[in-house]
């Protein structure tokens, strides 16, 4: 075979893998900066947790189900708020939620003026959540929120744009996915050991409170016992 038509055939090979390795990187990668070595996973928490007891919540702002649990989620929250931790992470699930990395960065931006859990929960609120959902201008929604939650917009505008933001959301899948879990939303963990979906829902996929109370007073009680 005549040796210049090797050496063309070898770069389209170089080329095509290239290609397929930055495809892949970029699919894992939604909000388009790389993860520096400083990089830390997100810290949002709310409760006393006196009883060393964590739950952890990876959640994607646009799923259906996670808007759904959470007045669950205010209720455990409301009940417990001195004996556990309850922790938000990021999962967007950009494949099949087209503003789901754009609402992650909304609250993220709104975290750098410590006004996180405000912009977590106007975005489930399900009036706005079925509006911006739905919305191919989401991004003019999300800074109607930062106003009516009273940011300094200008720098809201910065920080939604920002490699920091974006790192942070970024830093949050990659410890999903030391898991080895699947990606769905919204994915709970309970002092560090994944809970089934089944052990919080009904027989119609609904998630119920007293579900939730059965698992964390199970986990207070053992905690108080070691």
């Amino acid at each position: 075979m005549d040796k210049r038509f090797l050496t063309i055939l070898a770069a389209i090979v170089v080329i095509f893998g290239g290609i397929f390795i930055f495809s892949q990187r970029s699919s894992n990668n939604a909000g388009g900066s790389t993860l520096g070595s400083q990089t830390q996973i997100t810290n949002h928490v709310r409760g006393e947790g006196t009883k060393n007891v964590r739950l952890i919540e990876y959640g994607d702002y646009q799923c259906s189900a996670c808007e759904a649990y959470e007045p669950v989620l205010q209720q455990v929250i409301a009940q417990y708020s001195q004996d556990i931790y309850f922790q938000f992470r990021n999962l967007p699930l950009v494949s099949i939620h087209p503003n789901a990395f754009a609402a992650a960065r909304a609250a993220e931006a709104a975290d750098q003026q410590n006004k996180f859990w405000e912009m977590h929960d106007i975005l489930y609120d399900f009036s706005n959540w079925q509006t911006w959902t739905n919305s191919a201008n989401a991004r003019s929604l999300f800074d109607s929120y930062a106003q009516k939650i009273g940011l300094n917009m200008e720098q809201f505008k910065q920080d939604y744009g920002s490699s920091k933001v974006n790192d942070a959301i970024n830093a949050d899948l990659a410890e999903f996915n030391k898991s080895g879990l699947p990606m769905s939303t919204p994915t709970f963990f309970l002092n560090g050991v994944h809970i089934e979906s089944s052990r919080l829902t009904d027989q119609n996929n609904r998630p119920q409170f007293e579900k939730f109370k059965t698992l964390l007073d199970a986990e207070i009680a053992k905690q108080t016992k070691q």
